[in-house]
Order: structure tokens, then sequence, then C-alpha cells
């Protein structure tokens, strides 16, 4: 082979190398690199609030109030056979002892009495107001009960791996909206025992709340807020748990620090006789 020859093969090999899509080319743009995926920007970072979205259909923002329509009573959606679901053993065996200590004129595990979180639903269900502040990315809430922080994360992330995630009493909520609905998916509990939905009904780990949530007008046309819940928790009931209920927009109170202090809920029938059935 001549010294003209080699160098025309040289090059020729050397052009095929470097032609656009192949490995060399690739290595020598950085295209060869496993792929680096970008740290996750928070719901406040301003990178992910200038994010281009569409308008939501509506703005939470402000302070609401529950209206007092509550089918049945309870915190929830109400005691009587008519409205709960079938409870599986675990749950029923809790019911029956509420139900048993309240005809004792007793109180039985009034958690929230000895300053364990309420949680969701309970402070959605409540009569507290509740601020809510609606950004692009997410809607914070701060109920005036205990001052509880939700979080409904609008930004397109998925609920945590349930093997790392970190669960509370709140839950972790991610929203999305169809058409002049707001979507809210809540999962990731917490599971100590310490939860509840309602007087004598507990909540596991596996509970999961939707929410749909809806700007209507009332009667005299001012703005009310629906929120529709479907509850499931197969390891506490079988099927879904339903349940309506409205809120009012309050445009004359704000949300003011309100703690749960042990050494004044001591003096409390609830939390310290021997009504208090534990």
């Amino acid at each position: 082979m001549t010294r003209s020859t080699r160098r025309a093969l040289f090059a020729m090999l050397a052009a095929l190398a470097l032609a656009p899509g192949s490995a060399l080319a690739q290595a020598a743009a950085g295209q060869g690199q496993p792929a680096v995926t970008p740290e996750p920007l928070s719901a406040l970072a301003p990178a992910n609030l200038a994010k281009p979205r569409p308008k939501a259909p509506f703005d939470l923002t402000g302070n609401w109030f529950i209206t007092g329509q509550v089918p049945g009573g309870g915190w929830l959606f109400g005691r009587t056979a008519a409205v709960l679901p079938k409870l599986k053993p675990e749950a029923q065996k809790h019911f029956d002892a509420y139900a048993a200590a309240t005809k004792d004129n007793k109180v039985y595990r009034d958690d929230i009495g000895q300053c364990w979180p309420p949680g969701v639903p309970i402070i959605m269900t409540r009569v507290w107001p509740i601020a809510m502040m609606q950004l692009p990315t997410a809607v914070y809430m701060i109920s005036e009960f205990m001052d509880s922080l939700r979080v409904i994360y609008l930004d397109g992330r998925q609920h945590t791996d349930p093997d790392i995630v970190v669960r509370t009493f709140n839950g972790e909520s991610i929203g999305h909206w169809e058409g002049d609905t707001l979507v809210v998916d809540t999962r990731n509990f917490i599971d100590n025992g310490h939860h509840w939905i309602d007087q004598g009904i507990p909540a596991s780990g596996d509970l999961r709340i939707i929410e749909r949530i809806k700007m209507v007008k009332d009667a005299r046309g001012q703005d009310q807020l629906e929120i529709e819940m479907t509850l499931t928790d197969p390891k506490m009931w079988e099927g879904e748990w339903k349940g309506t209920r409205r809120w009012n927009r309050v445009t004359d109170h704000d949300i003011q620090e309100v703690e749960c202090l042990p050494d004044l809920n001591e003096h409390l029938q609830s939390t310290s006789s021997g009504v208090h059935i534990r």
C-alpha cells in the first residue's frame, strides 16, 4: 500500500468516525454519556413558577369557612348505618367500642384532645376556617385547626414512592385540572393508630382520598367551594365512602395561631377524666 493510498484510507476512516450519529461523534459532542436527571424543583423555585402553564379556571386564594350542613352529624360523613360503608373487622372493633362508650356517656379515643394532629380529611370537615393561597405550582392551605398545613402540588410531579415517602397525617396531595374542576389525589398517610376518619373510625396507611373541587355560587350569587370527597381504605371498609361539603368565602376574618397544648387540654373532661376511654 503506497503512502498516498494509506493517507486516503485514514482520511476516509476519520470521516466515517466523525459522521453525525457515530459513536465517536456522539462522544465528542458529549452525547455518549448517560443522561443526567435534573434535580427536582420545589414548588416555590422561581424556575418552576416561571414555567408556562395554562391559566387556572379559578383561584382558591382567600379565607374559607365550611357551611354547617353535615348530614348525620359526626366529623365527616355521619355515623348512621345509612351513611357508613360496610366496615372491616379492624374498624368495626373501634366503632363498636365508640358506640358503647357513647351509650355510657364516655369519650372514646379522643386523640385530637391529646394533641395528636387531626389530619385529612378531618381538617376539611370541621368548623374551622382555612386560609388558601394558590400559586401556579401549588395550593397552600393553613387550617386554624391546630395550624395544620396542607399543600396540594400542581406542578406535574408524581406521588413519592411509598417505600421512601415520609408519611404524614395530611398525606401527600397531587392535583391537576380537569376542565373547571381541580382533582386532588391524596395518599401516603401515616399509619400509627392515631389517625381517624370520624369518631370511632380509624384510617390506615392505605387510605386514599380523591377530591373534586369546584367554584360554585350560592343562592345569593356568592362564591362557594364545593368539595366532593371519595375515600377508600381497603383495610378499614369496603368500597368507596363519599361525601360533599361546601365552603363560603370569608372576607372579615384572618387565620390566627391556634396551638394544642397538653397542659391546657388536661383540664378538659375528655382528656383527663375517667370518662375518656383510651
